[in-house]
């Protein structure tokens, strides 16, 4: 795909820049985009996003003499923005995690190279800066979906989570604040152009840029205000929160021996319920455990029933479990949360299990093989992956009852599924309080803990609702719903907490619209693009009949509009 690019007006000439070496374009996109990764947790330096976007964006400047289609410039992006800021993958296989974090950064860079031929396409047009945020919008829509469900983890509003525009969240959601996010970066990358065309005329656009700004700022603070309901909500639950730890260091031989695990568990729980008795932590309703806190199924293995058995009984409180469970074919396994019964609640129809959720948002080469069959025989070191994982398929809403006898509904959102719109609203609509179970062991001092720490703020945000968060080995925690962290573990260590949580039902405008928002954002990138492949081909056929509308100059200022002289009519 090209675009067609017309010789700058003899007004401009002197605004050009000379030819760039070979391969300079891509040398600055891949800083660019390494930059942009620098936003997102640990670092959290958010402002370098609006920077590091802007900065790549002025690559496709018309006086810059943009050349091919726009994937190489797009690709270096997608590239240095993945490798600063997806490193952590390294640690998922041990001998080739390297390798396969390589492989992935590879892949996903593909999607910023087709992020990059659209912009490309849109650049001529008067309103680019509303045409490529959209398009970043819909591109985190697709990747964040194909192939294999997506992998949405580095999508722009979750490194806002401490900047302004967090207080858009409960409104606009995530796809919006990424939206908002990028056209920010596009209006300083404008503002730029703006005053290299037209230095001595600079008042204009920047007093523009400081009113949006300031109505800007208005917006978010209006947005922070809102609450769909009092801050006290409809009641409490009181939930205990058990971080166990593991045995194991990071990488695959996180979790240790299996057993070590769950008894981990069991004794923090019995410290839990030691600090509520004597008096020092509120009395849990109900005790929650997080993902893989048993990697042997507690219904089948005799063993690890006894030790959930006895912490529920020590306790005599419920414990949400999280658990892998065998099935449901030969050879495969789920994730699952399962609503596990003190003795008196049982029944003879269910067990001590009376209700249960499987993760619906699997990790591919990580919880099982896309085309295992074929795959298999051919790369023997996927038998790491270990059995095939089988997503659930309803959403993560559990009915327990409580020890008082009170019936709880409990969204339950597990590990990487935080990263899914789709998935995380589910939770919370039909819920009354929302939990987070996950395992990070696997990543134990790299950046992918902080990073899933701030997008679970994300989530608090965006359905103003508190989160509990429960790990195997941090961080776990306490986040109200204003995305503000009230407590938060140590890594590596054991810990147990008890949290006295607001019951809530309404929902925001983030989590009621959002299937809205996203099918306004793919479908303006849509039209969007629609326009600059017109105005392209318009331009393409004005050229070669040796007429010029210039489309590479329309940005607006008299210069960059300046006619070029038809030499066939001297």
């Amino acid at each position: 795909m090209t675009v067609c690019s017309l010789p700058a007006p003899a007004s401009a000439q002197r605004f050009l820049v000379p030819e760039w070496p070979r391969g300079l374009r891509f040398v600055v996109a891949l800083a660019a985009g390494a930059t942009t990764g620098l936003a997102f947790e640990p670092t959290n330096l958010w402002l370098l996003m609006f920077m590091g976007i802007a900065a790549w964006l002025l690559l496709f400047d018309p006086r810059l003499r943009p050349k091919g289609s726009g994937f190489g410039v797009g690709y270096g992006f997608g590239l240095g923005l993945g490798a600063v800021s997806l490193n952590w993958l390294s640690v998922l296989v041990e001998g080739a995690g390297p390798f396969l974090a390589a492989a992935l950064i590879v892949f996903e860079a593909v999607f910023f190279g087709l992020l990059g031929v659209v912009v490309r396409r849109v650049r001529p047009l008067v309103w680019w800066p509303f045409a490529v945020a959209l398009a970043w919008g819909a591109i985190e829509f697709v990747y964040g979906r194909v192939p294999f469900g997506g992998f949405g983890w580095i999508r722009l509003a979750y490194a806002q989570v401490d900047s302004p525009l967090a207080g858009l969240f409960p409104i606009i959601g995530v796809t919006g604040v990424s939206v908002l996010t990028a056209l920010i970066a596009a209006g300083l990358a404008w503002l730029a152009t703006r005053l290299w065309s037209s230095p001595r005329t600079w008042t204009g656009p920047v007093t523009a840029s400081v009113a949006l700004l300031i109505g800007l700022a208005g917006i978010t603070t209006v947005g922070r205000a809102y609450a769909p309901e009092p801050a006290a909500g409809h009641g409490t639950v009181t939930i205990g929160m058990v971080q166990g730890n593991v045995d194991g260091g990071a990488g695959t031989g996180a979790m240790g021996r299996a057993r070590s695990v769950t008894n981990n568990h069991l004794g923090e729980t019995i410290n839990l319920m030691a600090k509520a008795r004597a008096g020092a932590v509120p009395m849990p309703d109900f005790i929650l455990w997080p993902e893989n806190s048993t990697d042997i199924d507690p219904e089948l293995d005799a063993q690890t029933r006894a030790t959930v058995t006895a912490a529920v009984e020590v306790s005599e409180r419920p414990i949400l479990v999280g658990a892998v469970t065998a099935g449901p074919g030969d050879d495969e396994r789920q994730t699952s949360a399962l609503w596990w019964n003190p003795a008196g609640a049982t029944t003879p129809a269910t067990g001590p299990v009376s209700d249960r959720y499987h993760k619906r948002n699997l990790v591919p080469f990580g919880e099982y093989i896309p085309y295992r069959d074929a795959l298999l025989p051919r790369i023997p070191l996927l038998k790491l992956v270990g059995a095939q994982s089988v997503p659930g398929t309803t959403p993560g809403v559990l009915e327990g009852k409580l020890a008082d006898g009170r019936t709880l509904k409990v969204g339950d959102v597990i590990c990487f599924e935080l990263a899914y719109d789709g998935t995380v609203h589910e939770a919370v609509r039909g819920s009354e309080v929302l939990v987070v179970q996950s395992n990070n062991a696997t990543y134990r001092g790299t950046p992918q803990i902080p990073q899933q720490f701030a997008i679970t703020r994300v989530r608090a945000m965006e359905a103003r609702r508190e989160i509990v968060v429960s790990t195997t080995n941090a961080l776990s925690g306490y986040v109200d719903r204003d995305g503000r962290v009230i407590d938060r573990t140590v890594e590596g260590t054991a810990a147990s907490r008890s949290y006295v949580v607001p019951l809530r039902t309404a929902l925001t405008p983030a989590v009621q619209f959002a299937g809205v928002y996203d099918l306004i954002t793919v479908l303006g990138a849509l039209v969007a693009l629609g326009f600059g492949v017109f105005k392209g081909g318009r331009a393409a056929r004005r050229m070669r009949n040796g007429l010029s509308d210039g489309p590479e100059w329309t940005a607006g200022s008299p210069m960059e509009q300046a006619p070029v002289v038809d030499s066939r009519k001297k």
